[in-house]
């Protein structure tokens, strides 16, 4: 392949799918800027091996293979230290955080929740992967993925329910 037709290819990919890989990385990490940088590792890693890509109707879920990978790099890079945050402090950019109550309250849902259920819902309802293509994602067979995907719905709907019971607790 030469190296025109190359770059062409590369920016094809960047056009085409690096607003949906900064959304998946957002809800991923819940940081602005780390998903931007989860972003650009990605594409980085992705002109590295962009050989590797042999169909180009795969690029989304190889792309998100990537991320998905860098992300986990993250961690394995540095331990990184934990404080918990009320949303409402978090400053809010009202082109990619969205402040409504209800938003806050299902992001706040989608972060308790185990990663293991996370992201497969995530790819699933932000994006509308099948159950097939998350197994794949993930090398997991189809069953297991259509289980914690039950599990997923069922511990945000615990945890928005109780959440309204302590809205409704603090109005009364």
């Amino acid at each position: 392949m030469s190296d025109q037709s190359r770059q062409r290819r590369y920016q094809n990919l960047v056009e085409g799918y690096s607003g949906w890989l900064y959304r998946y990385a957002y809800w991923i990490t819940g940081d602005a800027t780390t998903a931007e940088d989860l972003v650009q590792e990605t594409f980085l890693r992705a002109w590295r091996f962009l050989d590797g890509l042999q169909e180009e109707s795969a690029a989304k879920s190889w792309l998100t293979t990537i991320l998905r990978r860098e992300n986990a790099r993250r961690f394995e890079r540095k331990q990184l230290d934990y404080s918990d945050v009320e949303l409402d402090t978090v400053p809010t950019d009202n082109q990619t955080f969205d402040a409504r109550p209800e938003v806050l309250a299902l992001r706040n849902a989608l972060q308790h929740l185990p990663v293991k259920y996370r992201e497969p819902l995530l790819l699933q309802v932000i994006d509308g992967y099948t159950l097939d293509e998350i197994a794949e994602q993930f090398d997991l067979p189809r069953n297991t993925v259509a289980t914690r995907l039950h599990r997923a719905r069922q511990k945000l709907r615990k945890h928005l329910e109780g959440e309204e019971l302590l809205i409704a607790d603090e109005l009364s």
